[in-house]
């Protein structure tokens, strides 16, 4: 059996389609010896290497979205928001604390030690502006780390370093996998906006559209250098960074890229 290390992106929301990813990888037996993840990817990552199904991963999620049939399509109404709270010191303007400890009720392990498969975990340092990688020690604090995205959610201080969101350094980490994988996986969750009515963005809008022209930039530059052995990127349009209640619209969008990925993994295994 190939070993495989698999690259979960960034993306926010649009991460739910991760979940089927994982599936994909169930679905065909597989288990990777690796998994790396950046921000919501960190997250589908963490709950995955403590043992958790793909089929599990989305079940447990479930309880942070609600449906689009019984939204209003307000960017206030889905239940994740009940797990973060406002941040009143000015370094952010939510805090994730909550949604931390919901994270966590989920899984035994707190260190990655106790995780069944090894993860790497991927933050920014504010200060210097390099990759910090994560693969020993505290889970909470290095998750917690990954999925900072800056201007929203306060900053995290670990070791006198202040960390942010991975994805301002390596939104789809595939590179920090070991090179001892003999197969690769890449998940690019960062999906792609149209430009509305009027053309011009709002605020916030502006904010998070750019962090992705810039996490979008970087990919793209480091797959010129060198590339995955299997590269995907489901197509996953007009999804904003804190739209989870679009669970089931990222699900639908995301399901022909889980058949491409299952396509090529059963070719991989074919003539391996």
């Amino acid at each position: 059996m190939e070993k495989i290390g698999i690259a979960l992106g960034a993306g926010g929301a649009r991460g739910l389609a991760h979940i089927l990813m994982l599936e994909a990888l169930d679905e065909l037996g597989l288990k990777p010896a690796y998994v790396s993840g950046t921000s919501i990817g960190a997250v589908a990552g963490v709950l995955y290497c403590s043992g958790m199904t793909g089929k599990e991963l989305r079940e447990s999620l479930s309880e942070l979205t609600v449906s689009e049939r019984n939204s209003v399509k307000n960017i206030f109404n889905f239940k994740w928001l009940d797990f973060i709270a406002p941040q009143f010191d000015g370094s952010g303007l939510l805090t994730t604390e909550n949604f931390i400890k919901f994270l966590f009720k989920l899984i035994d392990a707190r260190t990655f030690e106790e995780l069944d498969i090894p993860l790497f975990v991927v933050a920014a340092n504010f200060w210097t502006r390099e990759e910090v990688v994560f693969k020993s020690g505290e889970l909470v604090s290095a998750i917690q780390a990954s999925i900072s995205l800056p201007g929203i959610f306060a900053p995290v201080l670990i070791d006198d370093k202040v960390l942010i969101d991975g994805g301002a350094v390596n939104p789809v980490p595939f590179d920090i996998l070991p090179n001892d994988c003999d197969l690769t996986i890449a998940i690019d969750v960062i999906g792609h906006r149209t430009a509305g009515p009027d053309l011009m963005p709002s605020l916030t809008e502006t904010i998070f559209n750019t962090f992705q022209i810039m996490e979008k930039s970087i990919t793209r530059e480091k797959l010129r250098v060198a590339g995955p052995d299997i590269y995907i990127k489901p197509d996953i349009s007009d999804v904003r960074v804190l739209e989870f209640h679009k669970a089931e619209h990222v699900f639908r969008q995301a399901q022909p890229a889980k058949d491409q990925l299952k396509r090529e993994l059963e070719k991989r295994l074919k003539y391996s």
